[in-house]
């Protein structure tokens, strides 16, 4: 999936779901729009050693914390990004980039 840097977002929301695969993670925020709507976005961040190596652990992020995710859009599909960083409630700011897509950190 190609993500376009020209097209950053920054959401709150609640993760809905987790996946840690190779070659990529990906974790899902069900997003409220002002209307109270509820969409799904998914998040695609480094594979599980790159995410380690970032500082996460299986349990960094948990079904049902609440997060803002900054990242870029896929070009091609709606609701689904490219996650740089994810900052969770309390404040702990976790890197989600991979070398592969620039490297750590956010726009």
């Amino acid at each position: 999936m190609e993500f376009d840097s020209s097209q950053p977002v920054s959401l709150k929301g609640v993760v809905k779901k987790i996946d840690w695969r190779n070659p990529h993670s990906y974790f899902y925020v069900d997003v409220k729009d002002q209307q109270g709507k509820v969409t799904t976005w998914t998040f695609e961040t480094a594979g599980p050693a790159g995410l380690l190596k970032s500082g996460w652990h299986r349990d960094s992020v948990r079904i049902g914390d609440q997060v803002t995710v900054s990242g870029y859009r896929a070009r091609s599909a709606a609701n689904i990004g490219s996650a740089r960083a994810l900052v969770l409630k309390d404040g702990q700011r976790l890197s989600a980039g991979s070398a592969y897509d620039g490297g750590p950190g956010s726009y």
